[in-house]
């Protein structure tokens, strides 16, 4: 859990991190726009992922983009807007950490259910 003003790269970073090393090459790590930096993209393949994500138009530079692999990023997205239909979720009712994980991780389990 963060605070709202917490930026989306310096956390995803530290996500990756905790995932540890990978197979090199084996695993993809779909990523949004806002994860399109250096260090962000440097960190993953150094961790042994395949940093899938749309470069900036005004990069100078900009790498290759397997599309097919970024559309599957809907996926997540669609099991996002499904985890907002909870109201408890969306709204953040539960004012400790823990209660907020423990009922995010009943709304997983009811999805993967249904």
């Amino acid at each position: 859990m963060t605070p709202g003003q917490a930026g989306d790269a310096p956390e995803g970073r530290q996500l990756i991190e905790a995932m540890g090393p990978q197979e090199a090459g084996a695993v993809a790590l779909l990523m949004d726009g806002a994860y399109q930096d250096n260090a962000t993209r440097e960190l993953a393949q150094a961790m042994g992922f395949v940093p899938v994500v749309p470069p900036s138009p005004k990069r100078r530079e900009p790498w290759p983009l397997d599309k097919a692999q970024y559309r599957r990023r809907n996926e997540v997205e669609r099991l996002f807007r499904r985890l907002k239909a909870w109201r408890r979720v969306f709204t953040r009712y539960d004012k400790t950490d823990v209660m907020f994980a423990a009922f995010i991780t009943l709304a997983f389990i009811a999805e993967a259910l249904r």
